[in-house]
């Protein structure tokens, strides 16, 4: 559970949001009021572990993560970026903790457990990844945090590729091991500060890449192709009001920033 939520369980703070069946209810603080329905294609709820609705982390990504891997390995580019308001889970949803980890790494996992299992003469794979955040406007290698502090990368735009980040790094992985090593020092070069909202609040965007190239082999006719995709994982940063956050300074042009 996102440590947000448990705090305010603790406080005793009433859930006024229920989901069930797909569907998100606002219920009114008064009585009198009826509650408003929203449907969407998913709706998870996760305040409380004994509620018979409760959505855990494995079954937010088998409702979300499961597809993009189908695509990814069909060779389709596919995307799932979290977005909200500080406070509202993006970076649980998306990384997770040791416990109960999110759909980044339960993704990345998937990426090398299917690897395994289908890897022959005919069919091998490469997996490359990249990480970056953009604060304020600037874009930052989190791989690679020292060079990008001294020269900010620049976005282009590739004819064939469409957009890219110059000189971004892009690292070769051959293990789930790999990649979770890679996050963790990634993540602790995020840009992260206090608000009235969320003590730990992201305050960049950021973008995680794998790269999944099938190399198809037949021996016969001695021909070699290749199939690519990109899954792009994105935390967005907090979305809220600069009233709510009690931004100020530094705090505020960020919040103008998140918001462009």
């Amino acid at each position: 559970m996102d440590c947000t939520i448990q705090k305010k369980l603790d406080l005793g703070t009433k859930a006024v949001v229920r989901m069930c069946n797909g569907q998100t209810i606002l219920d009114h603080v008064s009585d009198d009021k009826q509650p408003k329905t929203f449907a969407f294609d998913h709706s998870f709820y996760s305040t409380d572990p004994n509620d018979p609705n409760f959505a855990s982390q494995e079954e937010v990504f088998n409702s979300l993560g499961s597809g993009v891997l189908e695509n990814a390995f069909s060779g389709y580019n596919a995307c799932i970026f979290a977005y909200g308001q500080t406070g509202s889970g993006k970076s649980y949803s998306m990384m997770g903790t040791s416990e109960q980890p999110g759909i980044i790494p339960r993704l990345c996992n998937e990426v090398f457990r299917r690897i395994k299992e289908t890897t022959c003469e005919t069919l091998q794979y490469k997996v490359e990844v990249s990480y970056m955040e953009i604060y304020n406007e600037r874009v930052r290698d989190l791989l690679d945090p020292k060079k990008s502090n001294k020269h900010h990368l620049k976005v282009r735009e590739h004819k064939i590729l469409g957009p890219l980040v110059d000189g971004l790094s892009v690292l070769a992985v051959d293990s789930f091991q790999q990649i979770a090593s890679l996050i963790e020092e990634g993540n602790k070069s995020r840009t992260v500060a206090a608000t009235n909202m969320n003590a730990e609040s992201s305050r960049s965007h950021a973008v995680f890449n794998i790269t999944l190239t099938q190399i198809l082999k037949d021996v016969e006719k001695d021909f070699t192709g290749e199939k690519m995709a990109k899954i792009s994982l994105v935390d967005l940063a907090g979305s809220e009001r600069a009233g709510k956050t009690g931004a100020m300074g530094k705090r505020l042009e960020e919040g103008g920033n998140i918001n462009k």
